[in-house]
């Protein structure tokens, strides 16, 4: 990705805006939450921290879901849960009673934003985030935040009009973004360094793959996905003999029977958690939604995807869009609507494997989309970017 560039922005009016304030340099606060969506990216960021020496302390402000603090803990982050209501587009009474979930979200966060005095609040997007950028405004702390997709949801638009700093994983993104344009940094999506320490051959040795196959990796999602797992059922035929099939079923999906490993050919598991950058690795394609999660952790390993993007009534598109940019960029390929069927994957995964320089092109487009570009010609990662960004920021305190 060609970007990098730092937004022409004044960041010194934005940190002294409010001297009485007396930020923490050595402390600086993350929200979002709603989904894993909200939080990985967020924790991707916070690692590649931690990696460029910053010792002072970091939490993060989430919603009430237990899973949301699991997740963050688990990584040694302190976790402050607010009251949060979700910002629907549509006429809801829901609406109405969730107006009193956000101001009680607000003053909590305000709250403890005065007490703990960060010097920058970095936010990933989510309903939950909403309420801490406007608390922070309130009390003159600086925030960033970031847009994973293609199209930025509500929050992300919300929090943008006072924020110092606007993030976007895309090029496309920028266009929603005309009266805050100059705040504008074009950087991908962040993915844990960690990821991109992964290793293919701990992850063929995890999966117990066979010697001389490809990995074709199938991933439905935390959640799972009946449509995909009904798809890998359809396409496993077609690929006997020519790759190896690892199935991420989901828990609410995973059948003991349905499921059974078939030696040297199949193998699935309702979720993979830590092994995961392994798995990956080992894969010569991977196959799954369209999520910005999926995009950019296949797009940081030089993966070549088969997308299969949620549409439909309950979405908002943004899946459509980041399968869309993703083929455009030659990284991917896209299957939806009446193209859909598992023949029609497993043709789509056959073109890579039986096809050298399609896949080449694909896995050099892939590495190209996930990188950026310094203004001195080097490379780095969207995590390594943001962190660097952050904490030139608090360096001028």
């Amino acid at each position: 990705m060609k970007s990098g560039k730092m937004a022409e922005i004044s960041v010194n009016e934005a940190l002294k805006a409010d001297k009485s304030h007396h930020w923490d340099a050595k402390t600086i606060a993350f929200t979002g939450g709603g989904t894993g969506g909200h939080i990985y990216p967020g924790l991707a960021v916070i690692e590649a921290l931690r990696h460029k020496g910053f010792t002072g302390r970091i939490f993060w402000i989430g919603s009430q879901k237990p899973l949301e603090r699991e997740i963050v803990e688990k990584q040694s982050v302190e976790f402050y849960s607010i009251p949060s209501g979700k910002l629907r587009r549509s006429f809801s009474l829901e609406n109405f009673i969730d107006l009193f979930r956000i101001a009680a979200g607000y003053f909590a966060a305000r709250a403890l934003l005065a007490k703990t005095k960060p010097a920058l609040l970095f936010s990933k997007g989510g309903y939950v985030s909403v309420p801490p950028c406007r608390a922070a405004a309130s009390l003159g702390i600086p925030y960033v935040t970031h847009e994973s997709d293609a199209s930025p949801g509500l929050a992300t638009r919300l929090n943008a009009g006072k924020a110092a700093r606007i993030f976007v994983s895309w090029p496309d993104t920028a266009k929603y973004f005309h009266s805050e344009a100059q705040k504008i940094s074009i950087c991908g999506n962040p993915v844990r360094p960690s990821l991109l320490a992964s290793s293919p051959e701990r992850g063929r040795k995890l999966l117990g793959a066979p010697d001389g196959l490809p990995i074709v990796v199938f991933i439905g999602g935390s959640q799972g996905s009946r449509q995909i797992n009904d798809l890998v059922r359809e396409a496993l035929p077609m690929l006997e003999g020519k790759a190896f099939v690892v199935h991420q079923t989901g828990s609410a999906h995973f059948d003991p029977k349905a499921h059974a490993p078939i030696p040297g050919r199949y193998l699935a598991k309702p979720y993979f958690s830590e092994e995961m950058g392994d798995v990956l690795a080992s894969a010569r394609v991977a196959v799954g939604r369209s999520g910005a999660g999926m995009v950019w952790e296949c797009a940081s390993l030089g993966i070549p995807m088969v997308l299969i993007p949620l549409a439909g009534s309950g979405t908002r598109g943004d899946q459509i869009e980041n399968a869309q940019l993703a083929a455009e960029a030659q990284a991917a390929r896209v299957l939806s609507g009446d193209t859909l069927s598992g023949q029609a994957v497993a043709a789509a995964i056959l073109g890579y494997l039986e096809d050298e320089r399609a896949w080449e092109q694909a896995h050099r487009a892939a590495l190209e989309l996930s990188g950026i570009s310094r203004e001195d010609g080097s490379r780095t990662t969207s995590a390594d970017y943001i962190a660097e960004t952050l904490l030139s920021m608090i360096s001028m305190i």
